[in-house]
């Protein structure tokens, strides 16, 4: 049976979609974004924009997809008016965990074992934070210059980027991936959260995040205290819009309107780090819902109407991190797909 590979559409108008679908215009096939919102509207927007591996499985290949996407926002970091990346200094700090790496960046057997042993010899000048670099009630962390993108204006970049290479973007809701399978000749399922109801999959389910934007007293480094499995984390990121604070990470929450009292804790943590922080003023509440999964699927498998379908969904809170990773795997799918549609 031949497959018709030139003809993609690509499901899902957030990060995830958006860099797989460049990836896929920039290799010569016709590509259309098919999405029920803007890409200002989807949970990429809300996103803090930090360039590091949180709450995503499995820890090896999303590792590996991280290594991948941390050169490319790197890259795109040499134009952050542009691209909104920027390259900046910051700490990931714990309170339970001890030091990941020594001085020769090497990670300890803990670190092996979860996978992160390859992210920690991957970014550059990665260290262990000495003493007087951790806030108050952090026991350990590591020093590092990472991407942090300004995600509105990365969206913008991303969809300029998409036309350039003639690929379209078009806002539609689709009642299932057949449908898409019966106008196009493959289909890239990157529809985050909505993979629940369109594949359907019941696996996927949000992992809710409020965070509070409010003007920078004159920080301009992140720091990030987020240990794995907690529902309330504590962040700063300072973005060209304001100064970022979170955080929350609760499971199967479905609610997109802010918390006062979530708000104030939120702002109650930080300023326990950052006491110029107290009273600072709020510019805007925010409220994103991670598309979790017990693991990302990043699979092809065929639609019962007989088109094939890559499935790229279930990142997590890393989905700016591994975007560019999976991108890549995404080409190298289709490719595999069309080649053996040929033989």
């Amino acid at each position: 049976m031949t497959i018709r590979t030139d003809d993609v559409w690509v499901i899902g108008g957030g990060v995830i979609g958006l860099t797989s679908a460049i990836a896929l215009a920039e290799d010569g096939l016709r590509v259309r974004v098919v999405s029920r919102e803007a890409a200002g509207g989807t949970t990429s927007a809300v996103a803090g924009g930090l360039c590091w591996p949180y709450r995503i499985q499995p820890y090896e290949r999303a590792v590996q997809w991280s290594v991948r996407s941390f050169r490319v926002l790197a890259e795109l970091a040499r134009r952050p008016e542009e691209t909104g990346a920027r390259m900046v200094t910051g700490t990931m700090a714990s309170a339970s965990v001890p030091d990941a790496v020594d001085e020769g960046h090497r990670a300890p057997d803990n670190c092996v074992e979860d996978g992160l042993a390859a992210w920690y010899d991957a970014v550059p000048g990665l260290r262990r934070a000495h003493r007087e670099e951790l806030r108050e009630g952090c026991a350990s962390g590591r020093r590092a210059r990472t991407p942090l993108v300004d995600m509105p204006a990365h969206l913008r970049y991303l969809e300029r980027r998409l036309t350039a290479a003639g690929g379209t973007v078009e806002r539609r809701t689709l009642t299932s991936l057949e449908e898409a399978g019966r106008a196009a000749g493959l289909v890239v399922n990157c529809s985050g959260l909505g993979a629940r109801g369109l594949v359907p999959d019941p696996d996927v389910h949000p992992v809710q995040g409020q965070l509070v934007i409010v003007a920078n007293p004159g920080i301009e480094e992140w720091y990030v205290s987020a240990d794995t499995g907690a529902a309330d984390t504590t962040y700063v990121l300072p973005q060209p819009y304001g100064l970022v604070l979170g955080g929350t990470a609760r499971e199967h929450a479905w609610s997109r309107e802010p918390d006062p009292a979530v708000a104030q804790a939120i702002v109650a943590r930080c300023a326990r780090l950052f006491p110029e922080l107290a009273g600072a003023h709020v510019r805007e509440h925010k409220v994103g819902l991670r598309p979790a999964r017990p693991a990302v699927r990043l699979a092809a498998e065929r639609l019962s109407g007989g088109a094939m379908c890559v499935h790229n969904y279930g990142h997590g809170g890393a989905g700016v991190t591994v975007a560019w990773g999976c991108a890549d795997e995404v080409l190298r799918t289709v490719r595999e797909i069309g080649e053996g549609g040929r033989r």
